[in-house]
């Protein structure tokens, strides 16, 4: 049964903790270490994941070192979960200590799945009232005074930031790496300019 490695970092000024993963992963005996220098939420520009996933097979196994390698949050861990069972293949998360070869493996991600769900849709509810007694409080108020505007976008504010790496060379793709943004914002943020 082959064994695969993945290591990650979101950007390139993070070579030890690269080095560490990798090293790490030889020390559990993986056969191959794909890794890469990526942003979690820019899937597109992770390549290497992208190439492992496609190139597993049943019975082969992937290795990483913690979830936030390869998955943004538990439940995408979940559905990546499902397309590696889907190819016959299964996942070791070496600081949770699951493997999915295993009944308790599964049922452990499952369960963290659950509750990863149940507070992200409690963290909703509790910001959906707060923003209903925002509005509601502000109803009273003439328009120029009132206080709930809601959140200011993230990526907009950043437009100088952009221009000025885009400026010194450094490619759209390099330039969300190192803003955490994506490569679709930069391209509507140049246009609307």
């Amino acid at each position: 049964m082959p064994i695969y490695g993945y290591a990650r970092t979101s950007t390139t000024d993070q070579n030890a903790g690269l080095d560490d993963q990798i090293k790490r992963l030889h020390t559990e005996g993986c056969d191959k270490v794909y890794f890469e220098q990526a942003s979690a939420t820019d899937l597109g520009a992770r390549k290497e994941w992208t190439k492992l996933l496609q190139s597993l097979q049943t019975g082969d196994m992937v290795v990483i070192t913690k979830i936030d390698r390869a998955a943004r949050s538990i439940a995408h861990m979940v559905d990546i979960t499902k397309t590696m069972k889907e190819k016959g293949a299964s996942i070791r998360i070496l600081d949770m200590n699951i493997d999915t070869t295993t009944p308790t493996g599964t049922l452990m991600l499952n369960i963290f799945s659950s509750v990863a769900q149940f507070e992200k849709d409690m963290m909703l509810e509790r910001q959906r009232v707060g923003i209903a007694a925002a509005k509601e409080a502000d109803k009273t108020k003439p328009l120029a005074q009132r206080t709930y505007k809601g959140r200011k976008p993230t990526a907009k504010n950043k437009l100088d930031d952009v221009r000025t790496l885009l400026a010194s060379g450094k490619t759209k793709q390099e330039v969300a790496d190192t803003l955490n943004i994506g490569v679709a914002s930069i391209y509507r943020m140049l246009k609307a300019a």
